[in-house]
Formats: C-alpha cells, structure tokens, sequence
C-alpha cells in the first residue's frame, strides 16, 4: 500500500472501535472430502494454494527484507518493509505455480519483485477492470477480471466483498481512494473442502453473506489489524475477529495470516496465539510461520 501520497491531515481525524453483531451461525454439517488442500503460508498475505495440480499463488510480495520504506501516515512508519526476509527464494515461491490472484495491487500484496519474478504469461486474475489495466502496463499478456466466477484447472473460484477500512474512513476521500477496494476469493472443487480466503478487509455483512452462502470449511483471514494514522479501528481485521470467524462457521478451521511482516500491523503471532488461548479456539485456529505448509 502507497501512503506516500496520504495528506498528515488525516491525523485530525479520529474513529471510535467499530461494533458489529453476531450474524446468524453457520452449523452446516461438513461434506465428506476425499482429497486434501494444501496451503503454504509464504510471507504477510502471500500464500500457496493447491488444489490436486492446481497451484494457486495469491498476493505476491517478494522482496528482500527492507527493500521499502514503511508506509506513511501508518503505524510504525519508521520502520522499513517488508520486516523479515522470505524462507525462500523468489524462484522457489513461483516454482509449480499455475496462476496467480492478486485480491488488489497495494504494494504489500504485488511489488516490484514479484513483477519481476513471474513470468509475464502466466494466468493472472483480478478484481476489477481498473487493476487489470495496472498490472497488463506492467508488461503480463494473460490477465483476466474476477468479476463474478471463472474456472481454472478443476477449481472455481468465486470473487467475495468486503471493504479495506471501516465506513468513518471512506468518508475521508484522499483516504477511501488510497485504501482502494479488494477482494475475497472463494475456491471449490469436487471431492475438496471449501477454502474462503477473506482478503483485505474488516468484519462487515459481505463476510458474514460469504460463509452463510458456501459454508467454508476453511477460512484465511488477514489478522494483522493494520493501522493508519487518527483512527482507533483497523483497516484489516484482528483478534476479535478470528473468535466472530470462529463462531459464524462452527465447523471451520482459521487460518490466521498478514502478520509480522509488515510496518502497519499491530498484532502479532504471539499476540494472537495468547489471545485464541484464552477464548479456548486454539484448536481451531492455525497460525503458521513463513514457510510452513498446511493441509486439508
């Protein structure tokens, strides 16, 4: 995300915490799933998402440790981004990867080294029409709009809402055009469980609409609760959101990502692990390191 441009009169501003109301549970009974998914967590939001052959490579940011100023306007601005080196190489990250989904283009989530790294004909899918545009300047021949559903490789994936802020925060203009829109993603396939990776986005009704509709089995949330300059509230969700995921999908297992890789966020692993602890969900929640692959 580029803050270089958000104007320091933001910090007049100011948010009270947002509230929200727990939308009806989902209770659905699991399918039976003969094979497994496999996702590997590789840095911030980034992740690897397998389908039987079909490897999916979400949100690439790829470049060295400190490589970027932190964004301005944010919390911990001083600090430079990303925070940690990845487990591997960039070559090793695309290695076996079919397409690519980028859920919006702020520069913590598709970077300059990504750009670089991947082949400029690989299958690339966007949220809207103004991202394609982006990202075909950038020299990729095969990039397609996620404006509803598409096929790819067995896998449908289903574009999601939400929004990268609370509602206080798009009322500020220079603010709700730099935090822009982005997407969810929702990926099934026959035999497979129902993955539903949420995005850059707070808890609001698109969320809850997204779980009731496909009743995922597993949900990957963004928890780091990034935060810009004179609001309380966070522009990505956090704690209290991976108990609400954990209560609206009972049957679900959280995947918890975007943490303790970049300036703007505030909470960390071990924030989190102590907090899902306490409200006895740790057995439902994953947290993995940079690195590590899960399954299924």
């Amino acid at each position: 995300m580029n803050f270089r441009s958000f104007p320091l009169a933001l910090s007049l501003a100011c948010a009270t915490a947002s509230t929200w109301a727990f939308a009806d549970t989902d209770v659905s009974p699991a399918p039976t799933t003969a094979h497994k998914l496999d996702l590997q967590q590789i840095r911030n939001a980034t992740v690897k998402i397998t389908y039987g052959d079909t490897t999916f490579l979400v949100d690439p940011m790829l470049a060295k440790k400190g490589t970027y100023p932190g964004f301005e306007n944010t919390y911990r601005s001083n600090l430079r981004n990303p925070l940690v080196d990845l487990t591997e190489s960039p070559a090793q990250v695309i290695a076996g990867v079919d397409a690519v989904i980028l859920t919006h283009t702020h520069l913590d989530h598709w970077d300059d080294a990504a750009q670089k790294a991947l082949p400029k004909d690989i299958p690339l899918f966007t949220q809207h029409e103004d991202d394609a545009k982006l990202v075909r300047s950038q020299g990729f021949k095969n990039v397609r709009v996620l404006t509803d559903e598409a096929e790819f490789g067995g896998v449908k994936i289903t574009k999601a809402g939400g929004q990268h802020g609370t509602d206080e925060m798009y009322a500020v203009p220079p603010l709700a055009k730099l935090l822009g829109d982005a997407m969810g993603v929702v990926f099934q396939a026959p035999g497979y469980k129902t993955l539903y990776l949420a995005g850059d986005t707070i808890w609001r009704k698109e969320v809850d609409q997204t779980i009731q509709e496909y009743h995922p089995e597993v949900i990957v949330l963004n928890t780091g609760k990034a935060k810009v300059n004179g609001f309380e509230s966070a522009i990505i969700m956090g704690e209290d959101d991976v108990l609400h995921a954990s209560q609206a999908a009972k049957n679900a297992k959280i995947v918890a990502v975007h943490m303790d890789a970049i300036n703007h966020t505030s909470l960390t692993r071990d924030a989190l692990r102590t907090y899902v602890e306490k409200q006895g969900i740790e057995s439902r929640v994953d947290i993995p390191e940079d690195g590590t692959s899960l399954e299924f």
